[in-house]
């Protein structure tokens, strides 16, 4: 459970779809981002846009903003290291892999470790999936509590309404029987 815990940890939101970084499920795999983006070109027909793209800048300063305030230290710092530009590195956007795009991943990286974690994070999606379902439903229950609310607000101020008409006209009633009299007193 540690394992899925420390993956779902690693899948973000990007484009509407829950993702997670190529240099992250190397790590994972414990091979070389280098070696797994090399394994999705060599097969990259298995990989359409809905299950890889890289990263525009902008998407990519937000998601390390993100892991910034995660407070994990020791990915930025290998994300810096390996973004400095010099003696002719140059420095690639990530990639990301949605949920399809990593049981691609399966069958193009076939070490027992790979199979072991593709197993792994499919679970942690799917852990994923099954909370959101939960919390929508909590969502919708919300909701309805919130209209029978509202209708009972509107019956509530319907009764002290009333009643307040009835305070009132009690109110007058009893200004008209003490009123002083006029006229012929007997």
């Amino acid at each position: 459970m540690q394992i899925i815990k420390s993956i779902q940890n690693r899948i973000y939101e990007i484009r509407g779809e829950r993702v997670m970084l190529d240099k992250e499920l190397a790590e994972l795999y414990q091979i070389e981002t280098k070696a797994l983006n090399l394994a999705v070109k060599r097969n990259i027909k298995r990989f359409p846009k809905d299950f890889m793209f890289q990263l525009t800048n902008e998407e990519w300063e937000s998601l390390r903003f993100q892991i910034e305030t995660s407070n994990d230290s020791n990915f930025l710092r290998s994300q810096n290291e390996t973004s400095k530009k010099g003696r002719g590195g140059t420095r690639y956007l990530p990639h990301v892999f949605t949920e399809q795009g990593v049981a691609m991943l399966s069958g193009i990286l076939n070490s027992d470790k790979a199979i072991a974690m593709n197993i792994a994070i499919m679970r942690a999606f799917i852990e994923i999936r099954r909370v959101l379902i939960q919390e929508n439903d909590l969502r919708e229950q919300m909701r309805l509590i919130k209209e029978r609310i509202g209708e009972h607000d509107a019956q509530l101020n319907q009764l002290y309404d009333a009643m307040e008409n009835l305070l009132d006209e009690r109110a007058n009633q009893k200004k008209w029987d003490e009123r002083e009299r006029i006229g012929f007193k007997g």
